[in-house]
C-alpha cells in the first residue's frame, strides 16, 4: 500500500469518527473539565443554596450533632460524618432512609447539614441528586438505562476517540516542518486559520486525549480490564480484607463519635482526620472506619473503640498491577500533578469542542468544493 493510499485512510477514518461521534465526546469533555473540580463546585453550590457558617464561640461537639441530626430524622440511620473543612463549612452526615433500595443507584440516601457553632439543621439533600452525581451519570453513562448501556457507549466513544486522536497526530502537518505544525497564521483567510487552529489545538490536546481515551476505555470496562492488567504484570490485587469484630454484648452500644475520632487520631498523629463510616446493619456489625485526608484509614471495633487495623497508602506494600491501576486513575483524573494538571484538563477536557467545531469547518468547505466541482462537470 503507498504511501498517499495509507494517508487517504487514516484522514477518511479520522474525518468521519471525529464527526460522527463528536457531538458525545463534547458532552463527555465538558463534563470530564467539570468533574476535575467537582468537590470546589459542590462546596460552591452548597455554600449558595444553604446559609453559610459564621463562627462564633466553641462549635459544638460532634456526638451533640449526631444527636441533633438523629432527633430531626429518627427514621433514618446515621452511616457517615464528615468534619468540616474549615470554620466556615458545615459538620455533613450521611443517612439512609428507611426506603433505600439497594438496587437503585444511591436511592434513599442524604446528606444532613449542621452547623458546627449553633447545632442548627441547615437543611438536607438526596446524594443521588447531586451536581456531581448529574455530571457524573452524564459522563459515565449518557443517562442510559441499566447498567451497562451507557458505559458500553461511553467505552466504544473512547476507543473511537483514541484511534481519531492517534490518526491526528500520524496526519499532523508538522512533521514535515515542525514549524508549520505549530503555527497560526491569524490574519489568514478563515479557511486556512480554522485549519491552523484544528492542527495547533489538535496536537497540544492529542497527547492527553490519547491518555483520557485509554484510561476511560479502562474504567468503563473495568471488570474486564483490570484482571488483564494483573495477568499481563503477572501480579495479584493487593486486597484490603475488612478486619472482624467480636458480637457486642447485650445492652451495649457503640463508642461516641468523639471517642472514634480520638483514637483515631492518636494512632496516626500526624494525619488530618476528615469523616468517619459507622455500623450500617445491627445483624452484620462491621468496623467504623475513620478516615484520613491522604487515604488513611483506620478500622475501630464500634463497641469497645479497640484499634482493629491500620492501612496507609504510603504502608501498603503494592504489586505492580496495583501501581498501574492506581496510576491510570490518576491519570484519567488528571491529579497526578495536583492543582496544574487539573488546570490542564479543564482545557483538554473543552478541546473536543474546538476540534469538533474546526473539523465541521473543514469538512464544509471540502463538501461545497466537491459539489462546485460536480455541478462544473455536468455543465
Amino acid at each position: 500500500m503507498g504511501t498517499k493510499r495509507l494517508r487517504d485512510i487514516l484522514f477518511f477514518v479520522h474525518r468521519y469518527l471525529g464527526l460522527g461521534f463528536g457531538l458525545i465526546l463534547i458532552l463527555i469533555g465538558i463534563t470530564g473539565s467539570l468533574l476535575v473540580f467537582h468537590h470546589e463546585i459542590e462546596d460552591w453550590l452548597i455554600s449558595q443554596r444553604y446559609e453559610i457558617v459564621v463562627p462564633q464561640g466553641q462549635p459544638i461537639s460532634v456526638d451533640k450533632a449526631v444527636e441533633i441530626a438523629k432527633s430531626a430524622y429518627p427514621s433514618w440511620q446515621i452511616d457517615e460524618l464528615s468534619l468540616p473543612k474549615d470554620n466556615r463549612h458545615p459538620l455533613m452526615l450521611g443517612f439512609v432512609a428507611p426506603d433505600a433500595d439497594p438496587n437503585l443507584y444511591e436511592h434513599g440516601f442524604y446528606k444532613v447539614l449542621v452547623n458546627p457553632y449553633t447545632g442548627e439543621v441547615m437543611g438536607n439533600f438526596a446524594t443521588r441528586f447531586t451536581f456531581y452525581r448529574f455530571l457524573l451519570n452524564l459522563h459515565y453513562r449518557l443517562f442510559l438505562p441499566g447498567e451497562w448501556a451507557g458505559r458500553i457507549v461511553t467505552g466504544i466513544t473512547a476507543l473511537f476517540l483514541l484511534i481519531t486522536a492517534m490518526t491526528g497526530v500520524i496526519l499532523w502537518p508538522g512533521w514535515r516542518k515542525l514549524t508549520t505544525g505549530f503555527k497560526i497564521k491569524w490574519n489568514a483567510h478563515i479557511k486556512r486559520l480554522n485549519f491552523d487552529i484544528h492542527k495547533v489545538v489538535g496536537i497540544l490536546a492529542a497527547v492527553f486525549l490519547i491518555f483520557t481515551a485509554f484510561t476511560g476505555i479502562y474504567l468503563n470496562f473495568y471488570d474486564w480490564m483490570n484482571p488483564a492488567i494483573y495477568a499481563l504484570t503477572a501480579s495479584t490485587e493487593t486486597e484490603s480484607k475488612l478486619p472482624t469484630i467480636s458480637d457486642p454484648k447485650p445492652g451495649q452500644t457503640p463508642i461516641l463519635p468523639s471517642v472514634a475520632i480520638a483514637t483515631a487520631q492518636k494512632a496516626l498523629p500526624n494525619v488530618q482526620i476528615e469523616s468517619i463510616y459507622f455500623v450500617t446493619s445491627k445483624n452484620q456489625p462491621s468496623p467504623f472506619e475513620i478516615y484520613g485526608k491522604s487515604g488513611e484509614i483506620v478500622y475501630l471495633d464500634p463497641y469497645t473503640a479497640q484499634v482493629l487495623k491500620i492501612e496507609a497508602p504510603q504502608q501498603i506494600k503494592a504489586s505492580l498491577g496495583d501501581r498501574i491501576s492506581e496510576f491510570l486513575f490518576t491519570l484519567h483524573f488528571g491529579t497526578f500533578w495536583g492543582i496544574p494538571s487539573r488546570i490542564l484538563y479543564i482545557f483538554v477536557g473543552l478541546s473536543p469542542l474546538i476540534l469538533f467545531i474546526t473539523g465541521l469547518v473543514m469538512w464544509g468547505y471540502r463538501l461545497m468544493r466537491n459539489l462546485k466541482r460536480d455541478r462544473a462537470n455536468h455543465e
